[in-house]
């Protein structure tokens, strides 16, 4: 069965840090083209970054350029972002998706929240 496990998230003061992963398993990790979405309260789920299935090519929305960094290991079947100078308004459920031929998969999500 196909599955996705987000784990990572926490509380963290403005201009923190938090490492975000994603395993993977049931489905051909390598050959899936993962991304990182967010939810925020209220709010519609926005892209933050997506990388290609050899991990060679990257995207980031506008509002983490510079801060997140996404990457994977396809030894481990495992995705990450890297987060760093957290703002509050990174605060939001993250969830990791993957798209592998027509299929879509996606993880229960992790809770970041950013405050003092």
């Amino acid at each position: 069965q196909e599955q996705l496990v987000e784990s990572g998230g926490g509380l963290v003061q403005p201009g923190g840090s938090l490492r975000l992963s994603c395993v993977a398993s049931g489905f051909s990790f390598m050959r899936a083209t993962m991304t990182w979405y967010r939810q925020a309260p209220g709010k519609e789920r926005e892209l933050v970054a997506a990388i290609n299935s050899a991990g060679a090519i990257t995207n980031y929305a506008d509002s983490v350029k510079g801060r997140f960094t996404i990457s994977r290991d396809n030894a481990k079947n495992t995705m990450f972002l890297q987060m760093n100078s957290l703002k509050p308004e990174d605060t939001a459920v993250y969830y990791c998706r993957a798209d592998v031929a027509w299929l879509q998969f996606w993880g229960q999500g992790t809770q970041v929240t950013v405050s003092s």
